[in-house]
């Protein structure tokens, strides 16, 4: 890790909540959204796109945050055809100069986001299996509570990190 100010690590902390609180917000409009479809299964195929691309987010915005922390304290994203996987292994797993910033469990969680993301990009939105969105809506809140978790137990580790730098 290159060498950081304890103000620097701060404001990458700061950076991690932001996109946390981006994804908090995510998930109120996944458990609205899932709620409607409840309510209105006439319009299941309309509920069905909205939620593969709020799941879609979802992963972008996990993926936000370990770009945040590739960026700066890694040195850089990796390269070549398949970085997004190096990328979400790379957080899996602990660095020279920091820990992992998620476990194994959660990358293996989120490696079926990253995957479903990849489908969603690449077929119109009517094509999506419900069946599929709806497996992947149901496990997304176990997911994000362990995503959440693991990514704050990281900033707590950032800006304790800063306080011994101030020392």
């Amino acid at each position: 890790m290159t060498h950081r100010s304890a103000n620097q690590l701060r404001e990458i902390a700061s950076d991690l909540k932001t996109e946390l609180d981006q994804l908090d917000a995510l998930r109120t409009k996944i458990e609205t959204t899932q709620r409607l479809s409840w309510e209105q299964p006439n319009l299941n195929q309309v509920f069905t796109e909205s939620l593969g691309l709020k799941l879609h987010n979802f992963y972008t915005g996990c993926e936000r945050i370990f770009k945040i922390i590739a960026s700066e304290l890694n040195g850089g994203l990796p390269s070549s055809y398949n970085w997004h996987q190096r990328l979400l292994t790379r957080m899996a797993t602990t660095q020279t100069d920091r820990p992992a910033v998620i476990s194994q469990a959660t990358a293996k969680q989120l490696k079926e986001y990253l995957s479903f993301r990849h489908i969603v990009r690449n077929i119109y939105g009517f094509e999506l299996e419900a069946s599929r969105v709806t497996e992947l809506v149901n496990d997304y809140y176990s997911v994000w509570d362990n995503f959440t978790q693991e990514i704050n137990d990281f900033i707590k580790w950032l800006e304790d990190l800063s306080l011994e730098v101030n020392e």
